[in-house]
């Protein structure tokens, strides 16, 4: 872009920023170096999250980054949250009562997202826009970048916007608290730091999950190795998590719905290995290097696949529909079901000898 236009944008430099990014704990967390580069470019700026309301505890753990949160309630058909429309237009009204020097869309390729950004009253506007069709809304607009990783997407707009970079590295603090509830875990259920393998099933859509039965399979086996193994997953996963208990002896240690976000990334950075989907917790395995073998099922594993393909290694199948758009696959899973447990299973057993040698 050019400079002087660039400059016109932190010209005057801004006081308030909004940075729209409506999405889960994944998505968020690849966001992170990108924020981390706009506060240091603009350390004196305060740098509003419009999100969703789960963000709160996101806010509270990046206060280094983000100041405070405008929540979006979502509307009727947004695919990460419904909403009514009274709620988005008590947000739009909120927004516009802030007066934002700066809104910057950093939420996907703005089709339904940079109308919403328009209207939160910024002085100026900045983000994605799509490739096809779509007029840039102001000239700090960039095409949105389809081959890129997640985390370089966010990235290239920085620095196409004239900030500069400060890595790509995730990061997700952990607070006192976290250890905390993660000392209480280990006494309760004599968790002995990295020679416990956990197990994380689930994920959001259904598309996106490896069998159970294939989880179960690969735990019991490391649980024969000596590993001690442990299950993840929230509340609402406990039939699922309940199936690959089913398949685990019984020293295995279930702790569905029994993690926060801090004591679940304190969980998987003292553990020897995550054995999960291409899902959130990924993320925060990569966020605290916490090594991990990720299924991806369905998912664009160019685009989610951790950076560092030394500690994390994605096993998947190649098929034209990916990525999937489906909650539940019509076709019958078949880029899930051609990865076999073995296979997962060896590349676990691959890396546990690198971090430590098992109980006997």
């Amino acid at each position: 872009m050019n400079a002087a236009i660039v400059r016109d944008l932190w010209d005057p430099r801004p006081r308030h920023v909004a940075v729209f990014r409506a999405l889960q704990l994944g998505d968020m967390l690849c966001a992170v170096p990108a924020l981390r580069a706009l506060r240091a470019f603009l350390p004196a700026a305060r740098i509003t999250l419009v999100g969703l309301p789960w963000a709160r505890s996101f806010v509270e753990r990046f206060r280094h980054y983000v100041d405070d949160l405008l929540v979006f309630p979502g509307f009727p058909g947004y695919p990460e949250q419904e909403g009514d429309i009274r709620g988005l237009l008590d947000c739009l009204r909120e927004a516009q009562k802030r007066r934002f020097d700066v809104a910057i869309q950093l939420h996907g390729s703005g089709e339904l997202t940079n109308r919403i950004v328009a209207l939160l009253g910024a002085g100026r506007v900045a983000g994605f826009r799509p490739r096809d069709g779509f007029p840039a809304p102001s000239p700090w607009f960039m095409p949105w970048p389809d081959s890129q990783p997640e985390i370089h997407r966010y990235l290239s707009l920085m620095a196409f916007l004239g900030v500069p970079l400060h890595g790509a590295d995730l990061e997700l603090p952990l607070l006192d608290e976290d250890r905390r509830s993660w000392e209480a875990l280990t006494r309760e259920h004599h968790l002995s730091p990295g020679h416990y393998v956990c197990i994380h099933p689930g994920a959001r859509l259904r598309s996106r999950r490896w069998p159970a039965e294939r989880f179960g399979e690969v735990g019991a086996a490391l649980a024969q190795d000596g590993w001690q193994i442990v299950v993840t997953g929230s509340a609402a996963e406990a039939p699922l998590t309940s199936e690959v208990m089913s398949m685990l002896p019984r020293t295995a240690i279930d702790l569905t719905g029994r993690t926060t976000l801090g004591s679940m990334a304190m969980l998987l950075q003292q553990g020897a290995l995550l054995v999960c989907n291409d899902t959130g917790v990924s993320h925060i395995a990569a966020a605290v290097r916490a090594p991990s073998v990720i299924v991806a099922s369905g998912s664009d594993v160019r685009r989610w696949a951790p950076l560092d393909t030394q500690r994390h290694h994605v096993l998947w199948h190649d098929i034209a529909c990916r990525p999937c758009a489906h909650d539940a696959c019509p076709i019958g899973h078949p880029c899930a079901l051609s990865i076999p447990a073995g296979q997962v299973l060896a590349q676990a057993r691959r890396m546990l000898p690198e971090r430590l040698s098992h109980a006997a």
